[in-house]
């Protein structure tokens, strides 16, 4: 079992994919990247999560975020799958889908969990900066479909706040103010953030999102 925390290098693989043979950090360069893990094909919840991806590809795109998703099945039932998915979800599916029979890359990332099948992957997220550390780590279960909304509202924060001493409040959303760090002097404030901020307690001080 991995032990796969936040901040540790994500495991490289080379597999098979819907677009052909990739090795996973030279496919990611020097983008962001989301990994999402399905159980299996042809399954309901995983056919619209997939639709609402491709819908949503354009606006990773616009965060330089390459999109790849996973299912335990092989490469011909893949392809069978994505004619069920585009049908049945308007769409087109224009990113790749890991084949992964094996059982290689689940395993690498942790994505089979006994408890709650001990075959099947759950419904993994992963978001891997450009440095190939893991930024983010999310779980689903089974009956529970992602919300792709969430998903880019933390890549914006993860994007922000790895280049600026800033975090983002709870219910953050792209635009809103946000917290300037602890680490951040009062003194250095001015220089730092120019549009200004508010303290509302020496601990928390606000300033507007940066362009």
């Amino acid at each position: 079992m991995s032990d796969l925390k936040l901040g540790a290098i994500a495991p490289d693989f080379t597999a098979q994919t819907t677009e052909g043979e990739i090795n996973f950090h030279s496919w990611l360069g020097e983008q962001w990247g989301i990994l999402f893990s399905h159980p299996a094909d042809y399954t309901p919840v995983c056919t619209t999560e997939l639709g609402m991806a491709a819908k949503y590809k354009g606006e990773f795109d616009k965060r330089n975020v390459r999109m790849i998703a996973l299912s335990v099945d092989g490469v011909a039932s893949h392809l069978d799958w994505i004619k069920d998915i585009n049908e049945t979800q308007q769409t087109t599916i224009n990113f790749p889908i890991i084949a992964d029979e094996d059982r290689k890359v689940a395993e690498l990332y942790d994505m089979i969990h006994p408890e709650a099948d001990d075959k099947l992957t759950i419904r993994s997220v992963f978001i891997v900066g450009p440095d190939k550390k893991i930024k983010l780590v999310l779980s689903y279960p089974a009956s529970t479909g992602r919300n792709f909304d969430e998903l880019l509202r933390v890549i914006d924060s993860l994007q922000l706040t790895a280049y600026r001493k800033l975090a983002t409040p709870a219910n953050w959303k792209h635009g809103d103010d946000c917290v300037i760090s602890p680490s951040v002097k009062n003194e250095e404030i001015a220089e730092l953030f120019p549009k200004g901020h508010t303290e509302i307690k020496p601990y928390l001080r606000m300033t507007p999102m940066p362009e």
